[in-house]
């Protein structure tokens, strides 16, 4: 991403949740076949609270004094935590669940019908990110037309995407001069995103479009083309040797099948503030995803398992200060690209339009 001010893409997904609400009270039906409307609801948790990851959660619910109620089973999930008699409070340990949205769940029987209560809570990282810095190693020149989606590194090469309707490319660069080695145009109407090699293939995102691309390595041929399954819009792309990993500007990131691009599982991120949004680029590093977040000067290391943010890199001061005049600029023209030499390792960062790549070694800041 992208052009202007952008507002965070909300999906599907994060939409879930909240649309329990409208089943948090619930309708039976009595002998009669009359609706009635159940009364029981939760005192705790609060519609929406957030805790930290390991945290005792306290589920209580709210019953009429006279409730007849003989036995509650509680959810989370889906997943059965505890059976009940009564409705004594029960606490949820938090150990082990992933970050985001949990939806608990409480379904009352008097004996003669049974009632169903649900409620969203927040998981948030109990981990404070290891901060990092960083020393420039080295500089390598940059193409300053090149707004700049995904970057990798191959073989001495980079694989480069950029985007902007009418200017968006797919390129094979030299590293040493900053040269397009071979390059190929996207039609005007796409605005190019993330990108990265699979194979003997290049998978390319688009805005937008709803709409991925499958590319000859070599030839840059287009060999096929893609729908998005769940997000809406494509941003960022790289692969992890099994499968793509995807983002969308939420805190989402989607997990494709890499040869069905069918999505397989997803994870929400967040780090010890709350959630992570406007992950951007992407890069497979060592077990673990390095982001960009738009129009941040930082990337985020996240575990791709349980979505918590690891790590945080601080960028700032790579390209002079008001390096970039004009207001459009300084909003866009922003950190973007993360590329990794897996044999030499070595870290690349670069931003959209910037005219410099830099290779870069990551110092830990103390006493953070």
């Amino acid at each position: 991403m992208h052009s202007g001010q952008v507002k965070n893409n909300t999906n599907f997904f994060k939409v879930i949740p909240f649309l329990s609400l409208l089943f948090g009270v619930s309708v039976v039906i009595s002998c009669k076949n009359e609706p009635t409307v159940s009364i029981v609801g939760f005192k705790a948790p609060e519609q929406g609270q957030t805790f930290s990851l390991g945290d005792d959660v306290k589920v209580e619910l709210d019953a009429p004094k006279d409730n007849q109620i003989k036995s509650v089973t509680y959810l989370v999930d889906g997943k059965v935590i505890t059976t009940k008699n009564g409705v004594e409070p029960i606490t949820v340990k938090t150990d082990g669940f992933a970050v985001g949205y949990k939806l608990i769940t409480a379904i009352t029987d008097d004996g003669s019908q049974k009632d169903t209560s649900t409620i969203n809570i927040v998981l948030k990282s109990a981990l404070k990110p290891e901060m990092f810095s960083y020393k420039i190693v080295k500089t390598y020149p940059h193409d300053t037309s090149s707004y700049t989606q995904g970057l990798e590194y191959h073989n001495g090469r980079l694989l480069e995407s950029t985007g902007e309707n009418g200017f968006s490319t797919l390129r094979w660069v030299d590293l040493a001069t900053g040269k397009a080695l071979q390059k190929i145009d996207l039609d005007k109407q796409y605005f190019g995103e993330g990108s990265t090699l699979v194979g003997d293939k290049v998978v390319m995102l688009t805005y937008k479009a709803n709409q991925g691309f499958v590319y000859d390595a070599k030839t840059f041929k287009q060999l096929g083309t893609f729908p998005y399954q769940t997000s809406r819009e494509g941003w960022g792309l790289c692969f992890d040797g099994k499968q793509l990993i995807m983002s969308d500007g939420s805190n989402r990131l989607y997990f494709m099948n890499k040869d069905t691009f069918k999505d397989e599982s997803a994870i929400d991120v967040y780090d010890n503030l709350g959630a992570v949004d406007s992950i951007n680029e992407l890069e497979y590093i060592d077990g673990k995803i390095y982001a960009n977040i738009y129009q941040q000067n930082y990337l985020v290391v996240i575990n791709p398992k349980t979505g918590i943010v690891e790590q945080k890199i601080d960028l700032n001061g790579l390209l002079p200060k008001g390096y970039f005049k004009s207001e459009d600029s300084i909003l866009n023209d922003v950190l973007n690209g993360i590329a990794w030499d897996k044999q030499g390792k070595r870290l690349f960062v670069t931003g959209k339009k910037w005219p410099k790549l830099f290779e870069i070694a990551l110092v830990p800041v103390k006493g953070n």
